[in-house]
């Protein structure tokens, strides 16, 4: 591609694709934390996106193939965490056995807003096998670290498949 746009850039070669798909709540900052990793960019005037509300025939297909997820929260949204366990519930039913995990406490930045610990967070991950980290896609604190986290394990779990 000129440019240099698409997969592999300039050089057009790709050594790996991942389907990596960002689930949770509405408004807890999905698009923001994809943007901010892919565009370095970030909008206060974040237009709603189409959310899958555990809807059976949408879910299936939007798993479908995924190696990893994202399973993100507001820290200053209580509900959104407190939804978490039902995302996880889903996200099992429908994916790949061995698909990565990293949960999200996003919006670190609202730090005087904060509803949800941080060790509570920690300790469902743990209880989980999920990764953890809390993001901020506003000011970008862990927003490439939790993509390159994930991405490391996605790499790690597929190396170990096709060893064995």
């Amino acid at each position: 591609m000129a440019g240099g746009g698409g997969y592999g850039g300039a050089s057009g070669k790709v050594d790996y694709v991942f389907k990596v798909v960002l689930i949770g709540d509405s408004a807890v900052g999905k698009s923001q934390l994809l943007a901010r990793f892919a565009r370095d960019e970030f909008s206060l005037d974040s237009k709603a996106t189409i959310g899958v509300e555990f809807q059976t025939p949408v879910t299936s297909a939007y798993y479908r193939g995924a190696v990893g997820a994202m399973l993100v929260y507001d820290i200053t949204k209580r509900e959104t965490f407190d939804h978490i366990p039902r995302w996880l519930e889903e996200l099992r039913a429908h994916a790949d056995k061995n698909i990565v995990i990293i949960l999200i406490g996003n919006k670190s930045d609202l730090e005087d807003q904060r509803a949800i610990p941080t060790e509570d967070a920690k300790e469902f991950a743990e209880k989980e096998g999920l990764f953890f980290l809390e993001t901020s896609a506003l000011n970008a604190t862990n927003v490439e670290n939790s993509f390159n986290t994930l991405m490391t394990e996605i790499f790690n779990t597929v190396n170990k498949k096709s060893l064995s």
